[in-house]
């Protein structure tokens, strides 16, 4: 586009043009401009890759938890809770087996394990309850305001031949 100023067919000395180019980008990122605004944005002409590459470096791993699904972190929870009561009970079993010095390990892992096994029966109960829960019909209230028709017709259908021939009977 030529500038109002300059008649059509005239080229510009490279002088010129970079005084043209200096003038069209302070007008663009003059807050006082009355042509244009500055541009917000920029849209590349090409699609950009899935994930763009910032630098050489690998990944770094992050602090915390891994990402993982709820059902996995429920797992996870379980199974350190689960471990943090059996390394209880084993120490308490370890510490009275050597204090006491002739107790029975069978009895005492009998004893001392009972507990283990019913929290842990108690936590995969509770977890099934809670499946059910989830997986029961949504009770669903209908209201109406008016005159209500039930209308149950009842269709029936024999088909018979190796030409199919379907007779349908309504009865209502």
């Amino acid at each position: 586009m030529n500038h109002p100023e300059r008649p059509a067919g005239r080229v510009l000395s490279e002088a010129e043009a970079e005084a043209e180019a200096a003038r069209l980008i302070a007008e663009g990122y003059s807050q006082t401009s009355s042509v244009t605004p500055a541009a917000s944005f920029y849209k590349a002409p090409t699609p950009a890759p899935t994930a763009p590459t910032i630098g050489t470096a690998p990944p770094q791993a992050q602090p915390g938890r891994t990402p993982m699904s709820q059902r996995a972190t429920d797992a996870s929870v379980l199974m350190l809770a689960g471990g943090g009561a059996v390394s209880m009970v084993s120490v308490s079993a370890g510490i009275l087996m050597y204090l006491s010095q002739y107790a029975d390990p069978v009895a005492c892992g009998v004893v001392l394990g009972a507990p283990t096994v019913g929290f842990l029966a108690l936590c995969r109960l509770a977890r099934r309850a809670k499946e059910v829960v989830e997986a029961a019909p949504s009770v669903v209230h209908n209201h109406y305001k008016g005159t209500v028709v039930q209308d149950n017709t009842e269709i029936n259908t024999h088909t018979r031949g190796v030409i199919a021939r379907t007779t349908n009977r309504f009865d209502g």
